[in-house]
């Protein structure tokens, strides 16, 4: 008796679920944070000394859940790897990206666990969320590509523009967390505020802002040249980049001028997880791609 065979329509619902886990436990983990549970388990991978789970505290209960919750999207990419090998057709580079996943959760939990074992130092608590939007690229591209047919090789070409954007949304992700290591809401160490990055928080929003800004002024130029050369494709995927950042901008500006409470600090985590993902989409798009057979004018390179 072989083993069971997956369509590739199927396939995607599996991809799909691993998506949506991933970008819950970013804002869930950036709950952890803002509700200062970071170090509502003292220990790694125990929650402490004398037990394993710990929900004798609200600090602890949130942070174990957060924890257990790591469980649920490592099984996610697990069945996302064991899904590729039994997919029909079955496809190469549809197992190294959810092999990818896997990698990534695995160096999550290590890094969660620097992240305890330094009693929240900022600069790894900004690995800890950069590293969660390299996951999270890497979920949207198998995501994209779980419903193709085949990998046979394709010549791609990522529109120069495109390129600067996406670098400069990388930049003002980083720019980001900069902002958040130099904010009030760190989290504590034995009723004592954790140590802030040694640079002024205004100064960190600022740059933040000035990034997001040039982002969005790429965008509507990028959204100008789509709309004449008639490329609905890209235009789509430019709308949708530009609702996100328009949304993320608003709300960036109103928990400033209001004090960074933290229901709307959460929602700002959640919608620069969206915008990433929208840049992401919008490279992908734009590096459309023909069999390699059709073009002889460019190497054979797979997008990446």
């Amino acid at each position: 008796m072989g083993l069971p065979r997956l369509t590739p329509a199927r396939y995607r619902v599996l991809t799909f679920a691993a998506l949506v886990l991933l970008y819950v436990i970013v804002v869930t983990g950036a709950l952890v944070r803002l509700t200062d549970s970071g170090l509502g388990c003292t220990d790694w991978p125990e929650c402490n000394s004398k037990t394993f789970v710990d929900v004798s505290s609200s600090h602890a209960a949130i942070e174990q859940v957060n924890r257990l919750f790591t469980g649920l999207v490592g099984a996610a990419v697990i069945v996302a790897v064991l899904g590729s090998l039994i997919r029909s057709p079955r496809r190469r580079d549809l197992t190294r990206l959810s092999l990818g996943l896997v990698a990534g959760v695995m160096g999550q939990a290590v890094v969660g666990g620097f992240v305890v074992l330094s009693h929240l130092n900022p600069v790894v608590v900004q690995g800890h969320f950069l590293l969660s939007m390299a996951l999270m690229a890497n979920a949207l591209v198998l995501h994209r590509w779980a419903a193709r047919d085949d990998d046979s090789p394709r010549v791609g070409h990522c529109p120069m523009l495109v390129a600067v954007l996406g670098a400069v949304g990388a930049i003002a992700l980083v720019t980001g967390t900069i902002v958040t290591g130099a904010g009030p809401h760190g989290g504590n160490v034995d009723g004592e505020p954790i140590k802030r990055l040694s640079i002024a928080a205004l100064s960190a929003v600022r740059i933040h802002s000035g990034t997001v800004l040039i982002m969005i002024a790429l965008t509507l130029v990028l959204a100008r040249q789509a709309r004449k050369s008639h490329d609905r494709a890209t235009e789509r995927a430019l709308e949708l980049l530009v609702l996100a950042a328009v949304a993320q901008g608003a709300v960036g500006y109103i928990q400033y001028f209001s004090d960074l409470p933290i229901a709307l600090v959460a929602v700002h985590v959640a919608g620069a997880t969206a915008v990433w993902l929208a840049i992401v989409n919008l490279v992908l798009v734009a590096r459309r791609s023909v069999p390699a057979a059709v073009s002889t004018s460019m190497p054979a390179v797979r997008p990446a």
